[in-house]
């Protein structure tokens, strides 16, 4: 029996479509993750872009558990002194809630040009509209 290696050739891309309301939210980015990274296909190859299209919808009502509400700090600098920025998850929510959801996936996917290509397919928006109903997405329970 031989072992079979991905080859861009072999790969099926199919769209997913994942409804976030309700969710929590690392167990949804580390779901979510698996299927951008292509886990979930019995071709797995650790070194190829195996995965799928996915895109989450009612991004801004997701849930946290404990106090990530308010402790949960995301760090931002603008490369000047002094010119650190912190955002409480919050705050993030309630301006870009879109941001929070693709912030914890992106988190979980390899670093690097491969995560980077993984990233690219990934399309979060904050109500339950999408841009992307000419593509037919089949809805992905987790």
């Amino acid at each position: 029996m031989k072992t079979i290696m991905a080859t861009p050739a072999n790969i099926e891309r199919k769209w997913y479509i994942v409804d976030a309301e309700g969710q929590t939210l690392g167990r949804l980015a580390s779901q979510v993750a698996a299927v951008l990274r292509g886990k979930n296909k019995p071709i797995f190859t650790p070194h190829m872009d195996c995965g799928d299209y996915v895109i989450v919808i009612n991004a801004e009502k997701i849930k946290v558990t404990g106090k990530k509400l308010n402790d949960k700090i995301y760090y931002n600098h603008s490369d000047y002194p002094g010119g650190m920025r912190e955002t409480t998850l919050k705050e993030l929510l309630d301006k870009k809630p879109a941001r929070a959801v693709e912030l914890a996936i992106k988190g979980m996917l390899p670093k690097g040009p491969l995560g980077s290509q993984m990233y690219k397919k990934l399309h979060v928006f904050a109500g339950a509209e999408h841009t992307y109903a000419s593509v037919k997405p089949e809805e992905l329970k987790f």
